[in-house]
């Protein structure tokens, strides 16, 4: 297999005890692909990014904070975040998987 080929699978991942967990899976230019698995206790930090964020929830439920505004999420809704909007997650399902796309300027 070409060394520039990657390959993998979602769902093998351990669940952190706390907090998430990121994984890069691929970067092609200004654009970066993540896998991101939480814990039940997700830690409620404030986010303020400089790149555009694309957010799919795969697995579990959460609940966000986006620019103020509560969001429950549940299999299949995703969320856009251009750059620089506040948001939190405010709490997740134990075992939460994610899939985000960030996208720099």
């Amino acid at each position: 297999m070409d060394s520039l080929i990657s390959r993998g699978n979602l769902f093998a991942t351990p669940v952190p005890s706390s907090g998430e967990r990121f994984d890069e899976l691929a970067r092609f230019g200004n654009t970066t692909i993540e896998r991101i698995v939480s814990s039940a206790e997700p830690g409620g930090d404030p986010y303020d990014q400089v790149q555009d964020e694309w957010v799919v929830l795969l697995v579990g439920h959460a609940r966000l904070e986006v620019a103020g505004r509560a969001l429950e999420l549940g299999p299949g809704d995703h969320v856009a975040l251009p750059a620089h909007t506040p948001h939190r997650v405010l709490s997740t399902s134990a075992g939460a998987v994610w899939l985000a796309v960030h996208v720099t300027r």
